[in-house]
């Protein structure tokens, strides 16, 4: 058996391949169910006691030989071939692909329903300065939003600051676009409030603007219900209650119809049968006169969407802190929703 032994590995030291065809007829010759060291494998049985130690090792050493030539010849095959090599032989491993998160969802989302109505994309810096984010929307001077208890500053420039709404790239879209306009601002914002299951430091928004001649409070309405039945479902309903933005006049906050109890009263909608969604209103002339708009032959409205609440709602999220965590456990919640 020794003599079978060294012959083989003589014949590996010898061997010249080609191809990898030719490497897997060798493989096949060597290691086969039929081949050579499988045979001396199987011989092994009758080895005499005495010799079996010496014997088995030398085989065992002649298989490793026989392996480690096949797998480096394959791989010289690989690394020099200039097409793509697949090794067959090797375990597939799949991949477990991601999902996209909540608040992209329910962003691209908007964006197909208000694109239906018209509007365009529009975005703007996340750095800002005080003009395009208070002076230029009308916020007074001694607005309470100017502290520092609701804005991020930035310290060494005070006209500086991280933008509070994504109403500045209004702004920027009133000093820069041709009348009529009709876009639509999501984005990144930032507040300086305490971070909890309802509130956080960082969100996202979607702010609407339409300025044309004749633009009425019917038009934003009827722009609302739309949206609403569209995100929500044909039988939601709205409803518009007085309130007050600076930049805005009328102002109003938009409730929607509670989705999970139908309107009924449920501890979601605190048994009123409705949800706060958003907040609206007819663009103030002051603010168009601000952005060099004449308010008395152009007129519009503005609309601004907070996106983790729209998503708490359409998904029933109840902690606002696990769009931020990324734990895939929540994330794998959304994959049919791709």
């Amino acid at each position: 058996m020794k003599s079978r032994i060294q012959q083989i590995s003589s014949e590996i030291d010898s061997i010249t391949i080609s191809s990898l065809d030719e490497l897997e007829q060798f493989r096949i010759k060597l290691l086969g169910k039929k081949g050579l060291i499988t045979e001396l494998f199987n011989d092994f049985r009758v080895v005499p006691v005495e010799q079996k130690k010496e014997i088995g090792q030398l085989v065992n050493q002649l298989k490793n030989k026989a392996i480690d030539f096949i797998e480096s010849t394959r791989l010289k095959f690989k690394s020099s071939s200039n097409s793509e090599y697949i090794d067959l032989s090797i375990q597939q491993e799949f991949q477990d692909f991601g999902t996209r998160h909540p608040i992209s969802l329910i962003k691209n989302e908007l964006f197909s329903i208000f694109h239906k109505l018209g509007f365009v994309l529009s975005e703007g810096p996340e750095i800002e300065d005080d003009w395009h984010v208070f002076s230029a929307l009308n916020f007074p001077e001694e607005h309470p939003a100017r502290d520092m208890q609701d804005t991020f500053f930035i310290e060494k420039n005070p006209d500086i600051l991280l933008r509070t709404h994504t109403s500045s790239v209004q702004v920027r879209s009133m000093e820069n676009d041709k009348l009529p306009i009709r876009v639509i601002c999501p984005g990144r914002v930032f507040r300086n409030e305490a971070i909890s299951a309802r509130a956080h430091c960082i969100f996202h928004q979607i702010e609407g603007l339409y300025i044309d001649k004749g633009v009425s409070f019917a038009d934003l309405k009827q722009t609302l219900l739309f949206f609403s039945r569209e995100l929500f479902g044909p039988e939601t309903n709205i409803r518009l209650r007085p309130s007050f933005f600076p930049f805005t006049e009328p102002s109003a906050e938009m409730d929607v119809s509670c989705k999970l109890c139908g309107g009924k009263g449920c501890s979601v909608c605190k048994h009123t049968g409705w949800l706060e969604v958003l907040g609206c209103g007819m663009v103030d002339p002051s603010v168009l006169e601000l952005n060099n708009i004449d308010s008395k032959v152009y007129s519009g409205f503005a609309f601004g969407i907070g996106l983790e609440r729209l998503a708490m709602l359409k998904y029933g999220v109840k902690d606002l802190r696990l769009y931020f965590e990324n734990d895939v456990r929540f994330l794998n919640i959304f994959r049919n929703y791709l």
